[in-house]
């Protein structure tokens, strides 16, 4: 069992498509855009461990629309981790914000 299966659960590879609705869903889920190898990315998964599962996690190496949707808030760069939170982007965000959307 790898890294991201242990912190998170098995990493989730969705069609930008599906995102896209995940992130319009009434209940405001949490969209974290990352990328293996990624040490913010593993900063984040680690500070996150108890609730990282309620998250929804896309690798942007895996998913070419993902990718573009970082680039697109980010001005062109694949900056990860890119989250999501109430359909706003933050990119490389502090722990501690993530961690109260997923609890709140």
């Amino acid at each position: 069992m790898g890294f991201w299966d242990r912190v998170m659960g098995r990493p989730t590879s969705t069609a930008y498509t599906e995102v896209a609705a995940r992130l319009t869903a009434p209940d405001g889920g949490v969209v974290v855009f990352w990328r293996p190898g990624c040490t913010f990315c593993q900063r984040l998964a680690l500070a996150l461990r108890t609730v990282s599962t309620k998250a929804t996690w896309v690798d942007i190496w895996s998913d070419d629309d993902a990718r573009a949707y970082v680039r697109s808030v980010n001005g062109g760069d694949e900056t990860v981790p890119t989250v999501v939170i109430d359909g706003e982007a933050h990119t490389n965000p502090a722990p501690a914000l993530v961690r109260r959307a997923l609890t709140a």
